[in-house]
């Protein structure tokens, strides 16, 4: 397994990527939930009850939304025990690994605090919406706070942030590719793909 904190690389590359460069997004809704869509088909058909806890974490995401509830842990946790079937999702307690242990996300005493403070950028108003949503996406496959799911986790966050400037995607599977830590081209690549989305319509 590597020795290299990918975590760290990822914070490095997230302060050296041009985000502002994000394409703005339309708010004229599409004929179709993009999520709801995903969740009915290729994950129903992989497992109809991963699909069902999906769906009520969605709910769970798009009414905090609707509130303008703060994003931090406690509300991603709360999703997370839908998706997972769980009272409660905590917080890693060690390094996690993905992708065949080539990239470790180290654990320190800064990491809730860093991770928090990276939630807490999703809703900042001077950066564009497209960019805020990536990048939260990205911060939570990379935080991987959670050891499961960690990758439903950072989808709910996405559409989580579009929700609350009512934007709905029409389409949520071409986002489902691997990422890495270490490519800014990607980073900004996925602002730009959620851009092209919000522009489809079925």
């Amino acid at each position: 397994m590597t020795a290299t904190d990918s975590l760290t690389t990822w914070l490095r590359v997230r302060r050296e990527t041009d985000w502002g460069h994000a394409p703005a997004l339309r708010r004229e809704l599409p004929a179709r939930d993009g999520f709801r869509a995903w969740c009915a088909g290729p994950v129903h058909r992989r497992d109809a009850i991963r699909a069902e806890r999906l769906l009520s974490a969605y709910d769970l995401a798009r009414a905090d939304a609707a509130r303008r509830a703060p994003l931090d842990f406690a509300l991603l946790a709360r999703w997370q025990g839908e998706v997972l079937g769980e009272a409660r999702a905590l917080f890693r307690t060690g390094d996690a690994y993905a992708k065949n242990g080539s990239e470790r996300y180290g654990l320190t005493a800064r990491t809730r605090a860093d991770f928090a403070a990276c939630l807490r950028e999703a809703t900042d108003p001077e950066m564009p919406l497209a960019a805020r949503a990536a990048r939260v996406y990205l911060d939570v496959a990379f935080f991987h706070p959670f050891t499961d799911g960690n990758a439903r986790a950072a989808l709910l966050c996405l559409v989580h942030v579009l929700a609350r400037e009512d934007i709905v995607l029409p389409e949520v599977g071409p986002l489902q590719t691997t990422r890495y830590a270490d490519d800014p081209a990607g980073a900004a690549d996925l602002a730009t793909l959620i851009g092209v989305l919000n522009r489809r319509r079925h």
